[in-house]
């Protein structure tokens, strides 16, 4: 992967049935905590990543899912920011690896993780993803208009989804060029126009599209 890819942020209370779920769906696992509780999966575009609710530092709740994203250099992504009107970039130090922090539109704060070589404390897998399947996050709420001049400013490769909503939220969408039918006999779910609704092992929806 290269550039700035797009990464929901999954927080659940078990990591391992929700890695058994996207694994069902053809995303494949790349870095995991060696302590358990964080794994980072990748598809042919995109990736998801997920958190035990339990162990978050920022308060996440088992079922929310936010956005963020991952990047070759944050660095390079501080001056298209600030020229979109985004001012507040900063590059800090976490433990495992640099990160950049940005105020985006609706206020949202979005954290932005450099890749790094150093697995101190991580296993990386030999991850061969399914290349028929997308992460497309549904962000529900948003000011489309300004999340497009942010994703833009980003290089991202236009791959989420609008749609209503009193207030700003998160939806874990993914799309496939797979037939439906035969990913609805891996993971049972409801057909729709055009997608399949599943249930995800955190009660929450997720929506494939066809």
């Amino acid at each position: 992967m290269s550039g700035v890819v797009v990464r929901p942020l999954r927080f659940t209370d078990d990591v391992d049935a929700m890695r058994a779920f996207l694994e069902a769906l053809g995303l494949r696992s790349r870095i995991e905590s060696e302590r358990g509780g964080w794994v980072d999966m990748v598809t042919g575009n995109g990736m998801v990543a997920l958190h035990d609710a339990a162990s978050s530092s920022t308060g996440g709740k088992a079922g929310q899912t936010t956005l963020s994203f991952e990047a070759d250099t944050i660095d390079d992504l501080v001056e298209p920011l600030e020229q979109a009107g985004f001012g507040d970039a900063t590059v800090f130090d976490e433990a495992y690896g640099r990160v950049l922090s940005v105020t985006a539109p609706d206020g949202v704060v979005i954290w932005i993780d450099e890749r790094t070589e150093d697995l101190y404390g991580y296993k990386l897998h030999t991850a061969n993803p399914d290349e028929r399947w997308s992460v497309t996050p549904y962000l529900a709420g948003a000011d489309e208009p300004a999340w497009q001049r942010f994703l833009t400013a980003l290089g991202v490769t236009p791959t989420v989804r609008f749609g209503s909503g009193a207030e700003f939220a998160v939806r874990l969408d993914l799309t496939t060029t797979e037939d439906l039918d035969d990913v609805q006999t891996r993971v049972p779910g409801t057909r729709i126009d055009g997608g399949l609704e599943l249930t995800d092992p955190d009660g929450q929806l997720v929506l494939v599209h066809g």
